[in-house]
């Protein structure tokens, strides 16, 4: 199958399930395209038990996408770089505390939390000896999990009324918290192939993805800027700010530095230095369409690709009742981090009533988890993370994706929600 072919079938299926959400089921676009995909992948699995021959074509698809490439290597950059061009600097400076306290420690906390928590759990399930699995393994879980996806984020705050001081620190800490927790994650992963892990090479890795990401987005950002400023054409600044996102995911590979934290950092750039002096308005317009249009095409794409992943996911009836068991233990693990984050920090600034258990349940699993868990050795261990990891991915975007509105309105009451933000779609709150 050519990569014309997949993609074809791929942007066939989520212009399908799109429409068929929006005319008759009225969910959140991107919960109800991956519900749609979920179903029909049930529907070929019950076919294929009852001897239809549907699941080998399925199943030959999803073998020619890499998904840990297609995210990673692919759309990432397009969905990081969107969701970076609506924050404003005033608003994320505001915020900076929480969001760099969430974004670090926090993670640092629920990886070991889960990791520990989870390590009791498959013990008492009987999967460690079955499958091989070690501390270190649930660590990596631990690490994959804590994470919050900021495409399944930024998606989910489209819908939720959420108020701006709310909004900014979630945003915030999920767009900057995915390149931390990928090097706790490259951390722990070398320590399972038995690599040396002191304390020095931990703090070089961490200066080299963190501190480099930061320093590429920043010197990118400013070189776009430059180029911006000296045209007033949208068709070749449009162009330029395209550029931009690819090149410095790119370049963020090739230097060993955390592209996904130097695309935000080139995206806030853009979004408000750029925006501000180097766009007419004309341009700003065309720049917010065509960003806007990429976020809703390739998340509809990606929400498309993890509804029909479970045709290849390795399930069992302990593997499932294991994630069942995780989910609360992930949850749990969310709201101590940010519990603490909320604690050290509230001494110097406030927080809004409930603030704790709407960060909690608004903190989305997606697809980077699926992804990192994907990139694991292939090994039995591997099958157990992978559909401990696929379950509270699941968990995550449907139930909590659809229910974060109504707590936010039920614990703030209507007249502190969000309100939609002036010139931008997507709803109360909305980001982009």
């Amino acid at each position: 199958m050519t990569l014309f072919q997949v993609v074809a079938i791929l942007l066939t299926l989520a212009a399908l399930f799109s429409y068929v959400n929006y005319k008759y089921i009225r969910l959140p676009m991107t919960i109800g395209v991956m519900v749609l995909s979920l179903a029909v992948s049930l529907a070929v699995i019950g076919l294929a038990l009852l001897g239809v021959p549907v699941r080998g074509p399925a199943e030959k698809l999803l073998g020619a996408i890499n998904f840990e490439a297609v995210l990673l290597r692919g759309m990432l950059a397009f969905l990081l770089f969107a969701g970076a061009l609506h924050i404003k600097f005033d608003d994320l400076r505001s915020q900076a505390g929480a969001v760099t306290v969430l974004s670090t420690a926090g993670v640092v906390v629920s990886t070991f939390i889960v990791g520990a928590l989870t390590w009791l759990i498959v013990g008492w399930l009987h999967l460690r000896e079955s499958y091989g699995l070690r501390p270190i393994d649930c660590m990596l879980f631990g690490a994959l999990i804590s994470p919050t996806d900021p495409i399944a984020v930024l998606g989910m705050l489209k819908t939720a009324a959420t108020p701006k001081t709310l909004e900014t620190k979630i945003a915030g800490e999920s767009l900057f918290n995915d390149g931390f927790g990928v090097v706790v994650f490259l951390v722990l992963l070398q320590i399972k192939s038995g690599e040396s892990a002191t304390a020095g090479h931990v703090t070089l890795l961490l200066f080299e993805e963190v501190f480099g990401g930061i320093l590429l987005g920043l010197v990118t950002g400013v070189v776009a800027f430059h180029f911006l400023r000296r045209v007033d054409h949208y068709q070749v600044e449009v162009p330029i700010t395209i550029a931009l996102a690819m090149g410095t995911y790119t370049l963020g590979d090739v230097l060993h530095t955390s592209g996904p934290i130097a695309v935000v950092v080139a995206g806030l750039i853009t979004g408000n230095v750029g925006r501000r002096l180097a766009m007419s308005d004309q341009t700003q317009q065309h720049l917010d369409t065509f960003w806007e249009l990429i976020d809703e095409v390739l998340n509809a794409c990606l929400f498309v690709l993890i509804g029909l992943a479970v045709l290849v996911m390795p399930f069992s009836p302990r593997f499932i009742l294991a994630g069942v068991l995780i989910i609360p233990v992930v949850l749990l693990a969310r709201w101590a981090s940010v519990a603490g984050a909320v604690a050290a920090l509230r001494p110097f600034r406030q927080f809004k009533r409930g603030a704790v258990v709407i960060m909690t349940w608004s903190g989305l699993r997606g697809g980077i988890s699926v992804a990192l868990a994907l990139s694991l050795p292939r090994e039995p261990s591997r099958d157990v993370v992978l559909a401990v990891t696929y379950v509270v991915v699941i968990f995550s975007i449907v139930v909590q994706g659809l229910t974060v509105g109504m707590l936010v309105r039920r614990i703030l009451g209507p007249t502190q929600s969000g309100a939609p933000i002036p010139g931008v779609t997507g709803g109360p709150g909305s980001l982009q």
